[in-house]
């Protein structure tokens, strides 16, 4: 009788690590629409809709690897399903989308743009898959592939909520997209947040500028996340440029 229980008990066991956590691989599935819907709303010309979509797909992003490590719910298939929806969302949309809305016109220039962002969100995606043990946690190595998507999403909101047209600015177009792709694969550091402790108390001051930052959002969404992401992507070359300087003074 032992014996049966002790078998019947394994065999369960062998069927709950086949097994496919649901829980953090629903947002993964979530932000895996979110980009697959801003694929079709640019194809639709919504780009203000495509740009947004692609924004939750960051938020979403950010949740699912939270909630598998706070629910203890982290396995191979939910890291690869993760990598694979960050190709669509990160990789693929924000492509299409800026070639739709302003790339198209330029011919080879305009698809090859789209294809060097896209080609780079792959190569940084593969750098970080096999980086996983090795990597500093502190920093990035290169732009993360979210910032650069928000970089040419926040670029096409703006000048859509502006109306402005798309042939004027074109090759600014062509300039943000080419400059996400190459930064995401450059060597320089970005700082990952992953050292942030949210148990720790902090000054008033820092609640008061959270709170700020969620009304600018609120009043102005386009233009402080665009900008918060161009400070974000300058910033790995400022580091990297300061560091630089110390080298040479020492």
């Amino acid at each position: 009788m032992g014996d049966y229980q002790q078998e019947r008990a394994l065999a369960k066991n062998r069927i709950r690590r086949r097994g496919i956590y649901l829980l953090p691989n629903l947002f993964t599935t979530a932000a895996l629409f979110a980009g697959f819907y801003a694929i079709v709303q640019a194809m639709n010309g919504r780009f203000d809709h495509a740009a947004i979509a692609i924004f939750v797909a960051m938020v979403l992003d950010g949740l699912d690897g939270r909630v598998a490590r706070l629910t203890k719910t982290q396995s191979a298939f939910g890291a690869e399903y993760d990598s694979l929806s960050d190709m669509v969302c990160f990789g693929a949309a924000p492509a299409l989308v800026v070639y739709e809305w302003a790339l198209l016109s330029m011919g080879n220039w305009g698809w090859g743009a789209a294809f060097v962002y896209c080609v780079c969100a792959a190569l940084r995606l593969a750098r970080f898959n096999t980086m996983l043990d090795v990597a500093d946690k502190r920093f990035f190595q290169g732009l993360p592939s979210p910032s650069a998507a928000a970089l040419v999403a926040g670029f096409v909101w703006i000048m859509d909520d502006n109306a402005l047209d798309p042939e004027r600015m074109r090759w600014w177009a062509w300039a943000v997209t080419v400059f996400a792709g190459l930064t995401m694969v450059s060597n320089f550091k970005y700082y990952s947040f992953k050292t942030i402790n949210l148990r720790r108390s902090v000054p008033f001051v820092v609640v008061f500028l959270i709170a700020l930052f969620f009304v600018l959002v609120s009043v102005q969404p386009a233009i402080v996340l665009f900008a918060g992401f161009v400070a974000y992507a300058l910033s790995g070359y400022l580091w990297s440029a300061w560091v630089a300087i110390k080298r040479r003074r020492g």
